[in-house]
């Protein structure tokens, strides 16, 4: 037998305890488990803090404020996999708090999460890693992160795990990083179609959600939508689109689909596999306003393209839209009526929806919606756009009140786009008169002034399409809109100059709109305009030209210059050459000033004003006529005006009731002196004194300031269209109407003895006569230069001579005339070109001289 030998047991360490189980009631005990140097200490603990922080957000920061989450943010690196498991639960729950995932983010957990998505690692740890960084991919900066951490590629590689919940939190965070345009990049080259494909068929609806909204995300690359096709994307799509079961998935599959339309090449492999017409189909017999809401945006994408409407129409896309704007849903009318705009450009969808959608969308103008307004009035105005057709069809279903109601929308693109509308109906005059009945330029004022540079651009064009109608420009000025279009002029936007430019040249084409936008400072602004390369444009330039023929008064008195084709009407003044920068004056402005020892204004006016003479000629005996004048007055209270005719020994009396107090004489004058008795003269004067008494209380109620007529002019005008008209030349008139003009204004003067012709102190006696500093030019009898050649510029105007004005230095003025020498003729019979000549009027009345002769340079410097 062998002897057996007893084995000794070696004795435990004495430094190593016995397994312990320890038990805490308070989690601050539990973190500072977390420091612990055992294994099984910290896996514990992390699976006690996973249980408390699971049970609501006030735990969460609870251990938050313990410092649990630095503790944490060192374990999720443990060599250990269960402790690095529970940890990376416990962080994985607690990151759904803000301020957790603030101060994970500074200390940059995400580079430790990502190295935990590698094939080998547990399920879990996949799990709430993911989960980590979903909830952390909210914010950009973060986002930046994961993608420079090369966090895309082992995500889109979990797409693939056997774990929904990884598939999950890998696609939502993916969905997350490609709102950033460097992520949804490099997704493509990562292959990351036919995953987020295959998670289309996963049996939980909110992973196959994510997927597509994936999918909607990225597919708006070109790149993303042609890999998509290659991958028979398309067809994944439709399947969902036509499964009942699917329904709440057809919203998101329509926003991809809408996508992919907008490539031609899809869209035309989509039509022969007959996926658009299912499409239209389904939009047809879909009742959920999501579903058409995204169909029609679908559609919208997709008519971007040429080749893609002439597809969809091809289609009969149109009756789909049509019927859309039918739907009691305000988004559908939205989407279908943004669908329609941009179909718009296709001509035969334009016919089509001129045809049948025109009255739906003018109906959609009155609805309380101001998104839907402005999508149908954005509608009406592509359609409508150089569409005279479909303009009548506006018109026919009666748009235009509503349109013009739309100006006082709320939104700017409402505005703006009814504004383009009504432009386009003014094309046709009949449309264009019905518009201003219904005050359209009243509404177009709120719009000039608008901030918003689309609404200002298309509310001044406007103007300008309304503007050639006299009575829509006087609509416009008396109610106010002259003073924004002008403000449009500084504008720094070029669209907006450009047709503010254009609207004062279409409505400077009356001078009493012209003045004003004169007064409001549109001359000013157009010259600074003009001035600079980078800000003028054909309308700027044309404006001021326009502005300035229509307002002879200030275009002389700034430029000193009028041409043949200015014809002086009444109302003229010259007020002299106005220094840059100072306001230029109305005459009525002028008038009410106090007398000055300043230069006269020189007023042209033989317009009897809203009055009717009606003379009754009694031959008395055969050496005189008499002549009776009976004045009637208006009954217009803002016009009235009344004319009287006053002796040479009245003419001197001071008289009152005007601002200026003008006396009238003229050569009728002498007939009514001649051989009148006493009692005769006793009613002329009685009558003279009543008139003036209806003048002057008339003259309180108006406001508006009459420039009193010259009957002296009018008998100039008279007596050179009888004496000076006649004549068989053009060069016999002008010197004919020289010497006329001479004769009324103190005769031909020596050189020498210029200094002795007293026109100033003449000018002085007929201001103080008149109490004013305005002088009619037919008192004027002894004028000097520029008194003489503005008659001759008056007169030739008034009897088609064509000349023009000059302003000079020193109270220069002078006449410019062409003619042509009957008795030169060149070889061929010809008649050579005419010569520009200067007329004498001072020294030698009726003398040419020839344009840049050294005498014509004399007569305009002497």
């Amino acid at each position: 037998m062998g002897k057996k030998v007893k084995k000794e047991v070696e004795p435990p360490p004495k430094d190593v305890f016995d397994p312990l189980l320890i038990e805490s009631k308070t989690a601050a005990t539990v973190v500072l488990m977390l420091n612990s140097p055992e294994e099984e200490v910290l896996t514990k603990a992390c699976d006690a803090l996973y249980k408390f922080a699971s049970k609501g957000d006030e735990n969460k920061v609870t251990l938050l404020g313990l410092g649990a989450v630095e503790h944490l943010y060192k374990l999720i690196s443990h060599e250990n996999p269960t402790v690095r498991r529970n940890a990376v639960m416990v962080v994985g729950i607690m990151a759904s708090n803000y301020d957790v995932k603030n101060l994970l983010r500074e200390l940059d957990v995400t580079n430790s999460l990502i190295s935990q998505l590698v094939p080998e690692e547990d399920v879990v740890i996949h799990e709430f890693a993911t989960l980590c960084l979903a909830h952390m991919a909210v914010e950009y900066t973060t986002k930046v992160r994961i993608f420079e951490q090369g966090g895309l590629e082992p995500l889109i590689r979990l797409l693939g795990s056997p774990d929904p919940d990884v598939k999950k939190n890998s696609v939502e965070c993916i969905y997350l990083l490609v709102q950033d345009f460097q992520s949804r990049a490099a997704v493509c080259a990562l292959n990351v179609i036919p995953p987020l494909l295959e998670l289309l068929k996963s049996e939980y609806p909110v992973i196959q959600l994510l997927a597509l909204q994936t999918l909607e995300v990225i597919s708006k690359d070109r790149e993303t939508r042609i890999i998509l096709g290659k991958n028979e994307g398309l067809d994944c799509l439709l399947k969902i689109l036509e499964a009942n079961e699917f329904s709440d998935l057809h919203v998101e599959a329509l926003a991809v689909l809408g996508n992919c339309l907008e490539d031609v090449h899809i869209l035309q492999l989509f039509q022969q596999r007959g996926g658009l017409k299912k499409l239209l189909s389904f939009v047809g017999v879909s009742a959920v306003p999501d579903i058409q809401k995204n169909a029609a945006k679908a559609i919208t994408k997709a008519a971007y393209d040429f080749e893609t409407r002439k597809i969809l129409n091809e289609e009969e896309v149109e009756k789909s839209l049509i019927n859309l704007l039918e739907i009691e849903n305000n988004g559908v009318k939205v989407a279908a009526s943004q669908a329609i705009s941009a179909m718009c450009e296709n001509l035969a969808s334009k016919r089509a929806f001129g045809l049948q959608g025109i009255p739906q969308l003018v109906q959609l103008l009155s609805s309380d919606s101001e998104e839907v307004k402005e999508a149908a009035v954005r509608a009406l105005a592509n359609l409508t756009a150089a569409s005279p057709s479909n303009a009548s069809a506006v018109a026919e279903a009666e748009g235009i009140e509503p349109l013009v109601n739309t100006l006082n929308a709320q939104r700017d693109g409402a505005i703006a786009s009814a504004a383009a509308v009504l432009t386009n109906l003014a094309v046709q005059e009949a449309f264009r008169v019905k518009i201003q009945s219904c005050g359209v330029m009243t509404a177009l004022v709120e719009p000039l002034c608008s901030t918003s540079s689309q609404v200002q651009s298309k509310a001044a064009f406007a103007v300008a399409a309304f503007g050639c109608d006299a009575d829509a420009r006087t609509e416009l000025r008396n109610s106010g809109g002259l003073g924004p279009l002008v403000e449009l002029l500084h504008s720094k936007n070029e669209e907006v100059r450009r047709n503010a430019c254009w609207a004062v040249l279409v409505c400077a084409s009356d001078e009493l709109t012209a003045v004003e936008l004169c007064r409001l400072g549109a001359l000013d602004i157009l010259e600074e305009i003009n001035l600079s390369t980078g800000r003028k444009n054909n309308f700027s330039e044309a404006a001021l030209e326009k502005l300035l023929d229509n307002n002879l008064s200030q275009k002389y008195s700034q430029m000193g210059y009028l041409s043949s084709s200015n014809v002086i009407t009444d109302g003229f003044y010259d007020c002299g050459q106005i220094k840059p920068g100072v306001k230029f004056l109305s005459l009525e402005e002028l008038s009410m000033q106090e007398l000055t020892d300043r230069r006269a204004i020189i007023l042209v006016n033989a317009k009897l004003q809203e009055e009717d003479f009606l003379v009754e000629e009694k031959a008395q005996d055969s050496s005189y006529e008499q002549t009776i004048v009976s004045l009637s007055i208006s009954r217009k209270g803002s016009k009235e005006k009344v004319s009287s005719v006053v002796s040479p020994v009245e003419e001197k009396q001071e008289l009152s009731g005007q601002p200026c107090s003008l006396s009238k004489s003229s050569t009728r004058e002498k007939g009514l002196r001649k051989g009148k008795g006493k009692k005769e003269e006793e009613k002329a004067e009685e009558v003279i004194q009543i008139t003036s008494m209806v003048q002057d209380e008339k003259n309180l109620e108006n406001s508006h300031w009459p420039p009193p007529p010259d009957l002296i002019l009018l008998d100039y005008i008279n007596d050179a269209s009888r004496t000076i008209l006649p004549l068989t030349t053009t060069r016999e008139q002008v010197v004919a109407l020289a010497q006329f003009v001479a004769d009324k204004m103190g005769g031909p003067t020596e050189r020498n003895k210029l200094h002795d012709f007293s026109w100033e102190l003449h000018i002085s006696e007929i201001e103080f006569e008149l109490k004013c500093n305005v002088v009619p030019i037919g008192k004027v009898k002894k004028g000097t230069f520029y008194h003489r050649a503005l008659l001759f510029k008056v007169l030739a105007d008034r009897i088609g001579i064509g000349c023009s004005l000059v302003r000079g230095d020193y109270n220069r003025a002078w006449n410019e005339v062409k003619l042509v020498d009957d008795s030169s003729q060149g070889i061929s019979g010809l008649l050579l070109p005419p010569q520009e000549y200067v007329v004498d009027l001072m020294f030698e009345p009726g003398f040419l001289m020839k344009q840049g002769s050294a005498e014509a340079d004399q007569y305009k410097r002497i």
